[in-house]
């Protein structure tokens, strides 16, 4: 066993490397792009949405408060007739910054929890592929598998879901690879 607070600079490199990886998928590869779809007629319908200042949150359209309702005439309409639809609304300064400062941190949690999972099943001077499958493994399962959840209940495109399991792929190699490298 390995304690994990022992493993601190892969932790830390690992979440360096993999927020450099991040940026690389997202700025140079951008298979992304291709993620969300424009409205038609956005403008109109974004002023149409500003009249009624609708504060930052999610929203669900037809909203239904008690799944009891589901068989009332009335909301069997609405969900017949549609749309139907998930939506985020956030505010105006929405910030780069603070949001790549949260994904930093997340990268480091990951980083953590991977030492700390690795370190229990591993001892000091275990090879690197032991270190590698094991740390992978972890990493991948956290930075991957609850994607598939918003496929399966907010309806988001499998295709965009496989996507980011891809990232979270690249991102396991290597936070994987860093905790083999550093491997006490």
């Amino acid at each position: 066993m390995v304690p994990a607070l022992s493993l601190w600079l892969p932790v830390i490199l690992s979440a360096v490397f993999v927020f450099i990886a991040s940026s690389l998928v997202h700025m140079v590869l951008k298979y992304h792009c291709t993620d969300f779809k424009g409205l038609p007629s956005e403008d109109e319908l974004m002023e149409d949405l500003r009249k009624y200042k609708i504060e930052p949150g999610e929203y669900y359209m037809p909203y239904i408060a008690d799944m009891k309702d589901r068989e009332k005439p009335e909301v069997k309409e609405k969900l017949a007739k549609g749309p139907i639809g998930f939506m985020t609304i956030t505010s105006s300064d929405h910030e780069m910054g603070k949001s790549l400062g949260f994904w930093f941190a997340y990268c480091l949690l990951v980083g953590f929890f991977t030492a700390y999972v690795s370190g229990l099943a591993l001892g000091e001077g275990a090879r690197f592929m032991e270190v590698f499958r094991v740390a992978g493994t972890v990493a991948f399962g956290a930075y991957s598998l609850a994607l598939i959840q918003n496929s399966i209940w907010y309806k988001r495109a499998w295709k965009t879901t496989l996507k980011y399991m891809l990232d979270g792929f690249i991102y396991a190699v290597v936070t994987a690879a860093t905790f083999g490298w550093l491997w006490p």
